[in-house]
């Protein structure tokens, strides 16, 4: 009889290399269903199935939550007592626990001063370089590092402050239509008729110019000064005072300083953003957009400076740096042996933290890159590449679908890297749906059998081949080729649009051909310049509608959050929930009560639950730590107060429909269509797991992006309508993305244009047309490589994707 302690609940042994077992024992967080399973450590474990089983709810709400509370009760009772508001995930016990780190999808940073490489430290070792090893004008200062960071008083740009652009404005802006006069209100910022257009009028007159001539027929001279003059005069003005005749003193201020010193103390958004229209944004005049002082960008390493080395993909800086090497050998840069040590020392760790992420396939990636640009799936991986130049042992690694946005060429660099973290002594546990990384790990966990409430359920838990025997296990379906083969049948379009001289980012002066009425994929490696072009042919087709030309109509349908805080929801978004209100307020104890609809919204105080404010959840600030959230103590995240909850529609009150998942409420409302017709739409896209209530916080780019579309299928229909998706298929399970794909092919069978940037082999099986880009990624993308029908592209020798297409249709 094998020993219990090398074995599983199931009998199966441990994997080779493995040190033993991390026992769960009756999982119960969000929807799982008092799961026991046994994962073993020092392994590639990944966790499958289908979007909303609870695969997440395991790896990161259970295993890791645990491993984070414990870690937190080691800390100083002051911080403990302020973390254990958090909250432990509910399970009876977890057993052979190592110490674990998160590297979840999560958006980048708000500030756009953040960029890819203060996120990675590249900006630091590249600071010391060219503060102690770089080319300094003849006679200069030795800067300190901080003098080379735009995020320091010593080395901002004094003009722009370190933002690399300046606001500023000009008479064209000033002045929109130079046919007026001042007393016609030319110029913009006082063109009314209240006190302040009549106090400026009155002053111009006293100045001796005329108010009454067209703007454009003054004297230059004359309207320079009205605009932008520094002097500030006092002048004594008739006026009149409740029909009197009086006067005061006018203080007079150019236009440009009447716009600056407004914008500065309003507090009004409606009435900054009339302001701002009269500004224009363009590069710093100083530091001409490189954000630096002149002194710091004086300095030089391999003949440029810092702001230049930060614009370059960082597959090219290592080969610069090292010409940079070569010239201090040669002894050109000024500096003896003592700078050029120290350059090889820096060069050598900047060149160790670069090939990491290179490795991970964003050597397209500049180091000035904002991280507000970067997707989750990048900053991921960013952080991915810290982790393995980490070098740590015995650590276990819980990461959230590191595939994301990933072309299946760049997939096998990330799994390499993967399996880096596991040779050097960790445990890795990953959640993905890219089965080809499934395929090749050690040990899978199947969570399911489905989403929300028909999930929850361990399914399988042992090695990858173990699965195929599973019958009800979706995930097997496609990992065993048991689902039919793609099929590659083009429709034909019912036209043809030329867009031409496409340019932005990498992209230069590219021309496509679009069809109309089918499906586009436009596909390509990671930062070979897909999301660019689809940015490029939305702002193309928008300038174009409204003229003879079709489509009439574009909708273009994002990741970015449908809310910023819990307050905001899908059924919020989705306008579902109006109706969901109105029916609570036709019950008769709502009638009884004489509460309206209103009562019943989570925003409104007299319905709302007073400690929370109607959010459901209470925010935890940790000064040191990030903002979390932790379900509110008194109405236990229901949003509403108790005398609201009394009020109930077929035995449920509000909060309870809030918490029913998609699915639960599609069946509960089945006979109201002006609920069920959102819900329907819904369940379309693969969003039947999601709750009604879903915090906008906890939803990821891919569902907030396929809530979007959810919506607007049940808008009415217009003809000539293109819809726009950036890689709609995130955070998907193939059979999640199996009914996707009927969505579109809906859309495109009654005469709509869909045009959607993927990776995935099952959308682009089912497109009419494919755009690649290529070769590369940054500088090395932004050409068409291929355009053809999926079925000519297989054929296409300069296709990167082909291969991979070929295999998902012949299942090789």
């Amino acid at each position: 009889m094998p020993d219990s302690r090398q074995t599983d609940l199931h009998g199966t042994p441990l994997p080779a290399g493995s040190s033993g077992w991390i026992r769960v024992r009756g999982a119960r967080e969000h929807n799982l269903r008092d799961v026991h399973v046994d994962l073993p450590r020092d392994c590639f474990v990944v966790f499958t199935g289908v979007s909303g089983s609870g695969k997440s709810s395991l790896a990161f709400g259970t295993v890791f939550a645990e491993s984070q509370r414990r870690y937190f009760e080691s800390v100083a009772p002051y911080a403990r007592r302020l973390l254990s508001q958090v909250g432990a995930p509910d399970i009876d016990t977890i057993d052979g626990m190592p110490p674990a780190v998160a590297l979840q999808q999560a958006r980048g940073a708000t500030s756009s001063r953040s960029s890819l490489g203060t996120l990675s430290s590249l900006s630091d070792v590249l600071r010391l370089l060219y503060s102690r090893a770089g080319t300094y004008p003849e006679g200069a200062e030795h800067l300190p590092a901080s003098a080379f960071s735009p995020n320091t008083a010593v080395g901002a740009c004094p003009t722009c402050h370190g933002s690399g652009v300046s606001r500023s404005t000009t008479e064209e802006l000033l002045v929109p239509d130079p046919s007026l006069s001042i007393d016609e209100g030319a110029i913009g910022v006082w063109a009314n008729r209240a006190w302040v257009g009549l106090n400026v009028r009155r002053m111009v007159t006293k100045l001796g110019i005329d108010i009454h001539a067209p703007w454009h027929t003054l004297p230059q001279e004359q309207r320079d000064w009205l605009l932008f003059t520094d002097e500030e005069p006092r002048m004594l003005l008739q006026g009149n005072k409740q029909g009197e005749a009086s006067q005061y003193h006018g203080h007079w201020s150019s236009a440009e300083k009447y716009l600056m010193r407004n914008l500065a103390k309003t507090q009004s958004a409606t009435q900054r953003e009339k302001l701002e229209a009269f500004r224009a944004e363009g590069p710093c005049p100083t530091c001409h957009g490189k954000r630096l002082r002149p002194a710091a960008l004086a300095v030089t390493f391999a003949g440029v400076d810092i702001a230049e080395m930060a614009a370059m993909p960082l597959s090219q800086v290592c080969a610069l740096l090292d010409t940079g090497l070569e010239q201090q050998a040669r002894g050109t840069d000024r500096h003896g042996a003592a700078a050029a040590t120290a350059a090889r020392s820096l060069v050598k760790d900047f060149a160790s933290r670069v090939e990491a992420i290179i490795g991970l396939g964003l050597g397209y990636l500049s180091m000035d890159r904002s991280s507000t640009a970067l997707s989750p799936g990048e900053l991921q991986r960013v952080r991915l590449a810290g982790q393995l130049r980490a070098g740590l042992f015995g650590v276990l690694y819980v990461l959230d679908e590191p595939s994301a946005g990933l072309h299946p060429a760049d997939s096998e660099a990330l799994y390499a890297a993967l399996r880096e973290l596991v040779a050097a002594g960790n445990s890795l546990f990953v959640v993905e749906h890219d089965l080809s990384i499934a395929r090749h790990a050690d040990w899978v966990v199947d969570v399911g059998p489905s989403a929300g409430v028909l999930g929850g359920h361990v399914v399988h838990s042992g090695p990858p081949a173990g699965l195929e025997s599973v019958t009800d296990s979706v995930t097997a379906e496609f990992m065993f080729d048991r689902t039919p083969s793609p099929t590659l049948a083009a429709r034909e379009p019912a036209a043809w649009r030329e867009l031409k001289g496409l340019s932005l980012h990498n992209l230069q002066d590219v021309s496509i051909r679009l069809p109309i009425g089918v499906m586009t994929a436009i596909t390509g490696v990671s930062g070979s310049g897909k999301s660019s072009l689809l940015t490029a042919v939305v702002e193309r087709l928008e300038a174009d509608a409204g003229t003879d030309r079709e489509p009439q109509r574009i909708i273009s349908i994002d990741q970015r959050p449908i809310g910023r805080s819990p307050r905001s929801n899908l059924a919020t978004y989705t306008g579902l929930f109006d109706a969901v209100r109105r029916l609570f307020a036709a019950t008769p104890a709502a009638k009884e009560r004489g509460w309206a609809a209103g009562r019943f919204s989570f925003n409104v105080p007299a319905g709302r639950c007073p400690t929370c404010e109607g959010e459901g959840f209470i925010a935890i600030e940790l000064v040191f730590l990030p903002t979390s959230y932790s379900v509110c103590p008194t109405c236990q995240g229901s949003r509403y107060n108790p005398e609201t909850l009394e009020v109930h529609y077929r035995e449920r009150d509000i909060g309870q429909v809030l918490a029913m998942t998609v699915q639960e409420a599609a069946a509960f409302f089945e006979d109201v269509s002006a609920v069920h017709r959102s819900l329907s739409t819904l369940l379309d896209v693969g969003l039947g797991y999601l709750t009604l209530g879903q915090p906008a916080t906890e939803l990821s780019g891919g569902e907030a992006q396929r809530i979007k579309l959810a919506t607007e299928l049940q808008r009415p229909r217009r003809e000539g309508t293109v819809f726009v998706l950036d890689e709609p298929t995130g955070g998907l399970h193939p059979v999640n993305v199996r009914d996707l794909v009927r969505v579109l092919g809906r859309l495109t069978d009654t005469g709509d244009t869909v045009v959607v940037v993927e990776h995935d082999m099952q959308v682009i099986a089912a497109a009419d047309w494919v755009i690649e880009l290529g070769p590369g990624g940054g500088d090395r993308g932004g050409t068409i490589v291929a355009a053809a029908t999926p079925a000519d592209l297989l054929d296409d020798g300069n296709s990167i994707t082909a291969p991979y297409l070929r295999r998902a249709i012949e299942r090789t």
